[in-house]
């Protein structure tokens, strides 16, 4: 397996991408823009095959496996989006897939992906590490193993998203990234480093699953452990070995969001938008909202990264917000 990733991996990635991924839409909003100050860019991946930006790291680590690999199956470990994706790209690829997915995932990314065909393995995140179920489900049958972050792959499929925003936004001041395990904001920063040089990376956390944050600040790698949140997707205990350095190499600072300032994001994107996107999808654009990034009079790029939400959910988060200021 490849230690490091490149930009010429990202754009090996495009080429093995091109007709098969959507090329998302970039979104404008005067209301967003008046609000900030600034004129705000969304590369809208909520509408990406599978729902999430997933599916670009996943198809391109599937599609580099070899016929024999490829006939042991693949098997990951996520809570939703990475599953859909790993599942959706094995079935156009002519593979089987196989996931471990927490019991407390959202009932409809474990719809979604068992409608994509793969066999979901559960686990209770309180007393197991999705490592540890993977492993031995690995050693019980072989399948070759594609993580959901931490792999060059992987990454390198991710960082297509910002090749395809810089190319269709020329002069990005600042590109505001959500991260989890890296994959996503490792990928984006390479490409933003060797064609907006000029362009101010950020990265986003919840505030109660800063270890990409704190890891970034002290050069120390730090975990966390089942942090609860909302963000599901950014659920990750920690940056990986190949996401970490790139994240100090290539990002320039990382910030944090509250799950409140999370849910009025979401309302913002589902009102005035008309976007639906989940809590981990919004993670940009809250950081923004807020003002954890400084933005105003800037060209900006936000990742809006996916729209697997359970409706339900999203409709009680909504409630509990009633009480406080609208949203715009």
């Amino acid at each position: 397996m490849k230690t490091t990733v490149t930009f010429e991996d990202v754009e090996a990635a495009a080429n093995r991408l091109r007709g098969i991924a959507h090329r998302t839409p970039v979104v404008t909003s005067r209301t967003l823009d008046g609000r900030l100050g600034a004129k705000v860019h969304l590369k809208c991946e909520n509408l990406q095959r599978a729902g999430a930006f997933k599916f670009r790291g996943a198809y391109n680590a599937v599609s580099r496996l070899s016929p024999e690999e490829r006939g042991s199956g693949v098997l990951t470990y996520s809570s939703g989006n990475h599953a859909q994706a790993i599942a959706l790209a094995s079935r156009l690829l002519g593979t089987t897939a196989t996931i471990v997915m927490p019991e407390n995932a959202p009932l409809a990314k474990r719809r979604a992906t068992e409608g994509y065909g793969a066999r979901v393995v559960t686990y209770d995140p309180a007393k197991e590490r999705r490592e540890e179920v993977a492993t031995r489900l690995r050693q019980q049958g072989g399948a070759i193993l594609i993580p959901p972050y931490d792999h060059a792959d992987v990454i390198a499929g991710q960082g297509t998203t910002a090749l395809e925003l810089v190319e269709d936004v020329s002069d990005l001041d600042v590109l505001v990234v959500c991260c989890g395990g890296g994959g996503l904001l490792s990928g984006c920063a390479l490409v933003a480093r060797r064609l907006r040089p000029g362009c101010r990376v950020v990265g986003v956390e919840p505030e109660t699953a800063d270890d990409a944050t704190r890891s970034f600040r002290t050069g120390v790698l730090h975990t966390v452990d089942n942090p609860v949140t909302i963000a599901d997707g950014a659920r990750t205990p920690s940056l990986g070995t190949l996401t970490f350095p790139l994240v100090r190499q290539n990002v320039d600072d990382m910030v944090t969001v509250s799950d409140d300032e999370l849910v009025r994001a979401m309302r913002f994107a589902w009102e005035r938008l008309k976007l639906v996107v989940e809590p981990t999808g919004v993670l940009g654009l809250a950081a923004a909202l807020h003002g954890r990034v400084p933005v105003a009079g800037k060209r900006v790029g936000v990742i809006l990264t996916g729209g697997n939400v359970d409706l339900d959910d999203a409709l009680e988060l909504f409630r509990r917000a009633a009480g406080e200021a609208p949203a715009d």
